[in-house]
Order: structure tokens, then C-alpha cells, then sequence
């Protein structure tokens, strides 16, 4: 009897290995592996064309002491602190309003995911064109203004395309989360005399915090890795580097300076970032979610 039950609790094992297997082969060639040769690289020198040759501690140096490797953080961290509150709260509103069966409803939710499935360096060169000085913008506002070419308005520019192609995966999520709500606990809060702003604030969103967790930790990790729009928008980093995000900075290093021991450096640096902010959020959420419904 007891060899019948550990040959079956072997067996189950085994089972749960072989149905885990895929998961971690992937993990470990697209994630693991990565970030080892990474933190190697990041003590080699290569130009991709020459002999690796170890170089020690040199490029860390060399990145922490380089103001546009820092300057590069800032201007992303300011993109992400910009368009993600935008992002999320028009995501809400939306969702809201595509939940309560309005007309015309089906047609914009596809209307809204068009630019998400879309390519995004072709959407990035679509909109450069539209902001160019005799671009679409300009002939309808009747004068020519200079939104590429200017740093204050080549980053709200890039906020706003950002914003533009993302809105739609946000309000799908916060749809799905908001149909997944019980109906009796909204109708009851209202039943109480609660209004409809006091309801959404203290009732609706609160039960929403799952589903706004998700969006943030993937809206804000995908934000810092943004490149190919902005770039394809305002290539080079735009005027005065208001545009230069933190991604296009590691392309630059490894395939315009032609160093991926720096650019190892600053993508580690950046895994770091977005490690410990996921940590953060993670603390945050926690303690204020419940998963119960």
C-alpha cells in the first residue's frame, strides 16, 4: 500500500515536471539566459566586428558617469510619469462607457484596438507625417508650428501617440474588470444615496484594484521600454534630446556607437529599474487588494 502511493505521488510529480516544463524552458531561453549574457557582456568589449576582449569594470564606470545615459532616465521616467496616469484614467472613462451598452459600442471598442495591433514604427512614421510643418495638424489649425523640431512639443507629441496606440488595450482590461463586478453592490451603494462619483471612487474602484494592477505593471514596464514609435516619430532622440527615451539610448550604444558592453550596462541598469518598480507595486497593491468577489 505505501509503495502503491509513492509510485502514485512519483507519478504525479513527474506530471506536474512535464505540464511546468514549457513554462520554464521559456523562461529560461527568454529571460534567464538573456540576463546572464547580459551581466557578462556588460565586462566585455565588442564592436561586432572585432575579438571580444574583457575590459573589467570600464563600462560601468563609463556609463555611471555619463550625463546622457542620465539624462536619457529622466526624460523616461517623466514620459512614463505623463502618459500613464492619461493613459489609465482615459482608459477608465472609456470603459465605463463601453459597459453600459451605448450604441454603437462594438464599433469602438474595434476602433480602439486598431492602433494597438497596428505595427508601431509604421504608426510612428503615419503620425510624423501628420506633424510635419505642411503636415494634416498644421493645415487645420491654420499655421505652421513646428511640432518636431521644438523639445516641449516633440515630447508632448510622443505622450500623445503613445497615449493614442495604447488606450485601447487599457480600456479592454478595465471593460473585462468592470463586467466582472457584482451588480448588487453598486446598485446598493446607490440605493444608500450614494452618487454616482461617490460610487465609482469608493465602491467601483476599490473593486477594480486587480485589474489596475495588471495594467499598471505592464502599462509602466512597457512605457520605459518604448522605442520603436517615438523613435520612428523623432528619430535620434529629437531637438535637445527631449525624445531621447532610455530604450533608443541602448540602440544607440549598441548599434551607432557600436559598444554592447555600455549598452549591456544600461539595458541591466534598466532591468533593475523595472524590477524594483514592479517590487514597489507589488508592496502597494497587497496590502489594498482583495481578490474576493
Amino acid at each position: 500500500m505505501a509503495k502503491g502511493l509513492k509510485l502514485r505521488e512519483r507519478r504525479e510529480r513527474a506530471t506536474g515536471y512535464a505540464l511546468v516544463a514549457p513554462a520554464l524552458i521559456g523562461v529560461s531561453l527568454f529571460l534567464i539566459i538573456p540576463v546572464l549574457v547580459l551581466a557578462w557582456l556588460s565586462f566585455q568589449h565588442w564592436d561586432l566586428l572585432s575579438p571580444i576582449t574583457p575590459v573589467g569594470l570600464d563600462n560601468w564606470q563609463s556609463v555611471l558617469s555619463d550625463p546622457e545615459i542620465w539624462r536619457s532616465f529622466g526624460v523616461t521616467a517623466l514620459f512614463v510619469l505623463v502618459a500613464i496616469p492619461i493613459q489609465t484614467a482615459l482608459g477608465i472613462w472609456l470603459a465605463r462607457l463601453l459597459t453600459k451598452g451605448l450604441p454603437g459600442s462594438g464599433l469602438v471598442r474595434t476602433i480602439l484596438v486598431l492602433p494597438w495591433v497596428c505595427a508601431p514604427i509604421v504608426l510612428g512614421i503615419v503620425w510624423r507625417w501628420i506633424f510635419e510643418p505642411t503636415g494634416v495638424i498644421n493645415e487645420l489649425v491654420g499655421q505652421r508650428i513646428e511640432w518636431l523640431t521644438t523639445p516641449e512639443l516633440v515630447f508632448a507629441v510622443a505622450v500623445f501617440v503613445t497615449v493614442w496606440t495604447k488606450v485601447g488595450y487599457v480600456t479592454l482590461f478595465f471593460m473585462a474588470g468592470m463586467s466582472s463586478m457584482p451588480k448588487h453592490v453598486v446598485e446598493a451603494a446607490r440605493m444608500d444615496g450614494a452618487t454616482p462619483l461617490q460610487s465609482f471612487w469608493f465602491v467601483e474602484l476599490p473593486m477594480l484594484r486587480p485589474t489596475l494592477f495588471f495594467v499598471l505593471v505592464t502599462s509602466i514596464i512597457e512605457a520605459f521600454q518604448t522605442f520603436d514609435l517615438v523613435y520612428s516619430l523623432a528619430p535620434n532622440g529629437g531637438p535637445d534630446g527631449a525624445s531621447d527615451l532610455i530604450a533608443a539610448r541602448i540602440y544607440a550604444e549598441a548599434f551607432t556607437a557600436n559598444d554592447l558592453g555600455r549598452a549591456a550596462v544600461v539595458a541591466l541598469i534598466l532591468f533593475a529599474v523595472l524590477v524594483v518598480i514592479t517590487l514597489v507595486q507589488n508592496r502597494y497593491f497587497s496590502e489594498r487588494t482583495s481578490y474576493d468577489r
